[in-house]
C-alpha cells in the first residue's frame, strides 16, 4: 500500500485506509480493528505545514511557538477538515459487518500540541516546555484548541460507527507528575467529558509510570499500559474498578519463537485472568517485525486467555 500511494494520501483515501484498517483482522486474527489514520489531521487547517518527509516522519514547517502565535489559533472546523476519515469509518464499519469492533483513534492535545511546538518529534521537547513555563496562558489557550477538535473528531467517528476511541498520548511520559496536572489534566477532562456517551474510550501513553493515577483522574474506561510498566503493578496503580490494555515490548517481536511465547504467558499471568484486560503492544508495531511473529502472539494469547476461561492453573503451561 505504501508503495502506492503517499503517507498523507493513504489516510485522505477512505477507500486506502479502510484497508489498511482491515488488514489486521484478515490477516492476524485480532479481536479488534483500529481505524488508519495520523493524530496530526486536525491540525492541518492550522496553517503548520504539515508534510510526511520520507524516512522523518511528520513534519511541522511552521511551528507554533510564542504568545503572538498561539493567539492567532483559532478553532479548528473538523467536519471540514477530515471528511475523509468519517467516510473510512463507515467503510471499515459495513465491511466488518458486526464481526469486530472497531476503535476510533485521535491523538491526545500534549502529544499533538508537542508536534506543533516542536516542528517533529524531540529528545527534550524543550520548546514545548518553554511555551508551558513562560506562557501558561498561551498553552492553556492551545490545549483548548486541540481538546475541542479532538472531541469533535472523536465524536465524528463514533457517528460514522466507531464502537470505542482511543486516546493517544505518544509523548506525555516527558512530563513530571506536576507538569501533568498542571498542564495537561483539566484539558484531558474536558476532552473526555465531551466525547458522546456509550462509547468506551481508551486512554493510553508511553513512558507514563509515574503518571498512571492521574491518567485515571482525567478519564477513560481503559487505561493503556506501556511496556516500562508491569501489568500487575500498573493495574494496581490505576486501580481494578477500570480496565487495561497492554503491554508487550515491541521489540519482543522481533526475537524467537520461544522468547515471545515466554512474555506472553508472563503478561497473561500477571492479569491473572481477571476481567478487563485487554492484551496489546506496549506501543506501535515496528516495521521490521515479521508478521509471522504478529499472528504467533495473537493464536498464542487466545490460547492461553481460553485456558484461564476454562479454570486452568494461574501458572500457564
Amino acid at each position: 500500500m505504501r508503495e502506492r500511494y503517499g503517507f498523507l494520501e493513504l489516510a485522505r483515501n477512505p477507500e486506502a485506509a479502510a484497508e489498511v484498517t482491515l488488514q489486521p483482522i484478515n490477516r492476524l486474527g485480532v479481536d479488534a480493528a483500529i481505524l488508519f489514520a495520523d493524530i496530526l489531521l486536525i491540525v492541518e487547517p492550522l496553517g503548520v505545514g504539515l508534510e510526511f518527509a520520507k524516512g522523518e516522519g511528520p513534519v511541522i514547517h511552521r511551528p507554533v511557538r510564542t504568545e503572538a502565535q498561539v493567539a492567532r489559533l483559532g478553532p479548528i472546523d473538523v467536519d471540514a477538515a477530515v471528511p475523509f476519515v468519517f467516510e473510512a469509518v463507515r467503510r471499515v464499519k459495513q465491511a466488518l459487518g458486526g464481526k469486530v469492533p472497531l476503535i476510533g483513534f485521535a491523538g491526545a492535545p500534549f502529544t499533538v500540541a508537542s508536534y506543533v511546538v516542536e516542528g517533529g518529534p524531540s529528545r527534550d521537547y524543550l520548546h514545548t516546555k518553554r511555551l508551558m513555563y513562560e506562557t501558561p496562558d498561551a498553552w492553556h489557550h492551545l490545549m483548548d484548541v486541540l481538546a475541542g477538535a479532538t472531541a469533535r473528531y472523536l465524536n465524528g467517528q463514533i457517528a460514522a460507527g466507531a464502537d470505542a476511541v482511543q486516546l493517544f498520548d505518544s509523548w506525555v511520559g516527558v512530563l513530571s507528575p506536576d507538569d501533568y496536572r498542571a498542564f495537561v489534566l483539566p484539558h484531558v477532562q474536558s476532552l473526555i467529558k465531551a466525547l458522546t456517551p456509550g462509547a468506551p474510550v481508551i486512554h493510553f501513553g508511553t513512558g507514563t509510570a509515574t503518571l498512571l493515577p492521574l491518567m485515571r483522574q482525567a478519564g477513560g474506561d481503559v487505561i493503556g499500559l506501556d511496556w516500562r510498566v508491569e501489568l500487575d503493578a500498573g493495574w494496581a496503580a490505576v486501580g481494578h474498578d477500570v480496565a487495561v490494555q497492554g503491554n508487550l515490548d515491541p521489540a519482543v517481536l522481533l526475537g524467537p519463537p520461544s522468547l515471545i511465547r515466554e512474555r506472553v504467558k508472563a503478561i497473561l499471568e500477571r492479569a491473572e485472568g481477571r476481567p478487563g484486560h485487554i492484551f496489546n503492544l506496549g506501543h506501535g508495531v515496528h516495521q521490521e517485525t515479521p508478521v509471522d511473529h504478529v499472528r504467533l502472539m495473537v493464536d498464542l494469547v487466545h490460547e492461553l486467555s481460553d485456558r484461564y476461561q476454562a479454570g486452568d492453573s494461574p501458572r500457564l503451561r
